[in-house]
């Protein structure tokens, strides 16, 4: 199973053009045609993935029983307002301006990993988050060994 993983800090040229991380071309796989964009709904970032992963996000939709406000809140702001950005033939994107704009990138963009998707983000405000986020996990006490010891005992008491 490939997973988006790593921060890459990437420079935008004059014309607006950035390379996607070899690395996330490569977890879209080769047939991929380019990236899906939107705003993220937590963060001051855009969220991305895949056309194939909104195709799963739609079709799990389809097997909930949401509420219509619920579907139309998604609707609207997944779906109406993702942005399909090909690839050019060196694996660049070209962001709209408008959002781009949004989120205050310029010059450079930090790309990062989050397992099926990824997130787009002005590297100085990705750096004020990721300063919170390890706060906010040292509090809570997260490690990754507890991480697999609680699925693991979820698995062990499910069988």
């Amino acid at each position: 199973m490939a997973v988006f993983l790593s921060s890459f800090v990437n420079k935008v040229d004059k014309k607006g053009r950035v390379s996607v991380p070899a690395s996330f071309r490569a977890v879209l796989g080769s047939d991929a045609q380019g990236i899906v964009v939107f705003r993220s709904l937590q963060q001051e970032a855009l969220d991305g993935c895949s056309i194939a992963h909104l195709e799963l996000l739609s079709e799990s939709l389809e097997k909930l029983d949401l509420a219509p406000e619920m579907f139309e809140l998604i609707e609207t702001t997944i779906f109406g307002g993702s942005v399909q950005i090909p690839f050019d033939g060196e694996g660049r994107i070209v962001l709209p301006s408008s959002l781009a704009q949004t989120i205050g990138i310029t010059d450079e963009v930090a790309f990062v990993g989050r397992r099926k998707t990824f997130q787009l983000w002005n590297p100085q405000k990705l750096t004020e988050h990721d300063t919170s986020a390890r706060s906010a996990a040292r509090a809570q006490d997260i490690s990754l060994s507890k991480i697999i010891a609680q699925a693991s005992s979820k698995i062990e008491g499910g069988a």
